[in-house]
């Protein structure tokens, strides 16, 4: 009997054993040397902080340059804009007459709030049980830059040549809407004798096993109402007052928004397919030392949002509701509508990507996903905003796409995060992109 429950009871330790030894195993990996030293590279990348107001760009674009040169790829620093360099990477094709292959990240980074981390922001720690790496730009978009570099070094160590030359663009201030970077990079000359036929830009994570593809971005607009009135005494009722007249524009715009997130909440859109419009400020009242006039009426009042605008809706119907709904003349009611970047191409057609058979780049794009053994998702708009809207106003092709499945998506959050092994799987994703892209010969003539 006794020895009967020491078997049991080293049985039921053996047990606990090795559960606990495969929960340690699922969660970390071990890889070898060269995965490690690529590891290293995406961490010192990470650790070189470019966040706004004031990145310092200098840095990061050296330390790409240094690893531009172990590839013996060509090397281009320009600067449209005083300490704003844009880096620019060539892989020289065997038919460099052909429309080549641009692959395009940004080096500059949100704010982070180190309070608010589990570590540094910008430390790139490294967990060892769960293989995750933190630090800001890890997902946006840090990771691709490092990722579309390792993966030419794989490609140039298996003696891989490419018929169409492979441009790679790290541009500063995408961020903060991109004024002095793509928005002057792709109307250039330097632009224009890539010779560009497709493009890859950032995408985002996927929290499922399929990696997410975009076709398109919403635009950002900037809306604001300006409202005026009669002002006089706190205990006077007036019609059409400021603040009278403003609230009619919220409550007009509160149904139109309404009305939208019904379609989202239906199913029958997603909530990139749709028109957003955010109340993100309202300004009125008369300052006092203690903070405002309580028995003064204003004479204005002010009211902000953020429109985000989708490309499959016409733009002269939303600002003809603005004229007409939100903002009529006939209440006293004034508006600046500010478009942050293009909303057509230069044919004059909605800024979307073809995701079918039309679009030759399409297909060869997707079957080099399914050859690295992954799978994509439904296509999608992007809820908010890329440079890649700026590529495509020149109605050059150009998809969203950042190889992070099973990914929690991340982008300016708190401890932002990449799991290594996630990492090192983009990096051959993105072997079978470049070889199939760059190898392409058939009818992809734009």
């Amino acid at each position: 009997m006794s020895s009967h429950r020491h078997r049991h009871r080293h049985l039921h330790v053996v047990v606990v054993v090795v559960l606990l030894l495969s929960l340690f195993v699922s969660s970390s990996h071990t890889f070898s040397p060269y995965e490690e030293s690529q590891i290293r590279t995406f961490q010192s990348y990470l650790q070189l902080p470019t966040p706004h107001p004031n990145p310092n760009y200098t840095p990061s674009v050296s330390f790409l340059t240094s690893v531009a040169q172990s590839l013996n790829l060509t090397i281009q620093t320009l600067e449209f804009v005083p300490n704003k360099p844009l880096l620019l990477l060539t892989w020289p094709g065997l038919s460099p007459h052909l429309p080549s292959l641009l692959l395009n990240s940004h080096l500059d980074s949100v704010p982070a709030e180190p309070r608010l981390w589990s570590h540094p922001p910008f430390s790139a720690h490294r967990d060892p049980s769960t293989g995750r790496i933190f630090a800001r730009g890890a997902q946006d978009d840090k990771s691709i830059s490092i990722q579309y570099l390792e993966s030419i070094r794989n490609l140039k160590l298996s003696n891989f040549r490419p018929l169409r030359s492979v441009h790679l663009s790290f541009v500063p201030d995408e961020e903060i809407g991109a004024a002095d970077g793509m928005a002057r990079f792709v109307p250039s000359e330097h632009f224009k004798n890539l010779n560009v036929g497709f493009v890859l830009d950032e995408g985002q994570a996927s929290e499922g096993e399929d990696f997410r593809v975009f076709y398109a971005d919403r635009s950002p607009w900037s809306l604001i109402v300006k409202a005026t009135g009669q002002p006089g005494h706190g205990s006077r009722m007036f019609d059409g007052s400021a603040g009278e007249n403003l609230m009619e524009c919220v409550e007009a715009v509160a149904r139109f928004r309404e009305a939208q997130f019904d379609l989202v909440k239906a199913g029958i859109k997603e909530a990139s397919e749709v028109v957003s419009v955010n109340l993100v400020y309202l300004k009125a009242g008369t300052p006092s030392p203690t903070g405002f006039v309580m028995n003064m009426q204003p004479s204005e009042a002010e009211a902000g949002f953020d429109v985000r605008f989708t490309p499959t809706e016409d733009p002269d119907l939303l600002r003809k509701r603005i004229e007409e709904e939100w903002a009529p003349i006939s209440k006293n009611l004034t508006y600046q509508l500010i478009q942050k970047g293009p909303i057509r191409d230069k044919a004059g057609r909605p800024l979307v990507t073809a995701t079918n058979d039309s679009n030759p780049w399409w297909s060869v794009f997707k079957q080099a996903i399914i050859a690295s053994g992954g799978k994509l998702a439904k296509p999608e708009i992007l809820r908010s905003t890329t440079d890649a809207r700026f590529i495509r106003q020149m109605g050059i092709p150009t998809l969203g796409f950042s190889p992070m499945a099973n990914t929690p998506i991340l982008l300016h959050e708190h401890n932002e995060f990449l799991r290594d092994s996630v990492f090192l799987n983009g990096i051959k994703v993105y072997e079978h992109i470049i070889s199939s892209l760059s190898s392409f010969s058939a009818t992809a003539e734009q």
